[in-house]
């Protein structure tokens, strides 16, 4: 099979487009035939090494964490699906790659594709669709009546998160660019800021929830517009003690995370709000769950622009420059 792959990490480093073989299927696995995926800064950021402490991915490896197609074999343990089934997924950590005509993923994390949605857009919801699930839904349990901000509202995460925020009876507030604030209030968002203009720390208060997904000083401004007992969640970092328990790190790394998020923790300690560091996981049931919602069409794909197959290198180049409108998409075969 075609793939592209990262030879050896590297800032800004080429993708090669390789012939590898097909992957092995395990017991429990379905093989799918990928028709699209979809490009994410994770991509980029484990490509340039970034995440190497806690996903040490040995050169070379082939990227991509969205897929959309069709099964094509299943394992002898596969009970939930069938080949010709039509599925989306997120693979779990350490079996990514979908930069690739096939891929094996464990039937734990897949899902059937929502009917009404066409593979390139069934391709741009895995990841965005379940960091926004776990960050609402799990972790910051958002209630009806709720104030919620969420950043960088026409961004991949951003474009979704804020129709779940409103399908969960929050009121929404996001951070995007005049030019992007009419896409942002057919979203949901009840209050836009344009951050190019506008300081968020001084126009919100008293929120209950932040989903952070920019960097350290949008991080530490995030508490000011949190009321006591709000809640804090970071897509970006710094990972905390927590997660580092959850990955089953050594003492050291542990130390090492515990280290990069305590002036964080403390701050929001003082101010008596919750800090946590998200990184979604692959998770089928949560997929299926906002499979529902979508053919009930309370949340829709935001696609920007799709590249075919052998423009992977452009589309991940795209991404980088911070332009994007929702997600950019790959089509890798009819």
């Amino acid at each position: 099979m075609k793939a592209f792959v990262v030879d050896k990490y590297k800032k800004k480093g080429a993708l090669r487009l390789a012939s590898l073989p097909e992957p092995e299927l395990q017991d429990n696995d379905v093989l799918v035939r990928i028709q699209a995926t979809a490009v994410n800064l994770l991509d980029s950021k484990l490509r340039d090494g970034e995440f190497k402490i806690i996903l040490p991915y040995r050169p070379p490896f082939v990227l991509g964490h969205d897929v959309a197609g069709t099964v094509v074999r299943a394992g002898p343990r596969v009970r939930r699906f069938k080949v010709g089934d039509e599925v989306y997924a997120r693979p779990r950590d350490h079996r990514v790659g979908t930069f690739a005509e096939f891929i094996a993923i464990d039937e734990a994390d897949v899902a059937l594709k929502p009917n009404n949605l066409s593979m390139a857009e069934a391709a741009s919801i895995p990841l965005v669709g379940l960091t926004a699930w776990q960050a609402l839904v799990e972790v910051g349990k958002v209630k009806p009546g709720q104030k919620v901000f969420i950043q960088a509202g026409s961004g991949g995460v951003g474009t979704f998160a804020i129709q779940l925020a409103k399908h969960l009876g929050a009121m929404v507030a996001t951070t995007t660019s005049a030019g992007n604030a009419e896409l942002a209030k057919s979203l949901g968002a009840d209050v836009i800021v344009d951050y190019k203009s506008q300081d968020f720390e001084k126009v919100l208060s008293g929120y209950d929830l932040v989903l952070n997904s920019q960097d350290p000083k949008t991080l530490e401004k995030s508490l000011a517009v949190l009321k006591p007992g709000g809640r804090l969640i970071s897509i970006s970092g710094p990972p905390d003690p927590a997660f580092a328990r959850e990955l089953g790190l050594n003492l050291f790394l542990k130390l090492v995370l515990r280290l990069l998020s305590r002036g964080v923790r403390k701050k929001a300690k003082r101010l008596g709000i919750g800090y946590s560091f998200l990184f979604m996981r692959a998770e089928g049931r949560q997929l299926n769950e906002i499979t529902r919602l979508i053919e009930q069409g309370v949340i829709r794909p935001v696609v920007d622009k799709v590249f075919p197959f052998e423009k992977t290198g452009d589309a991940l180049a795209y991404v980088e420059t911070g332009r994007a409108k929702g997600k950019v998409v790959i089509t890798v075969a009819d």
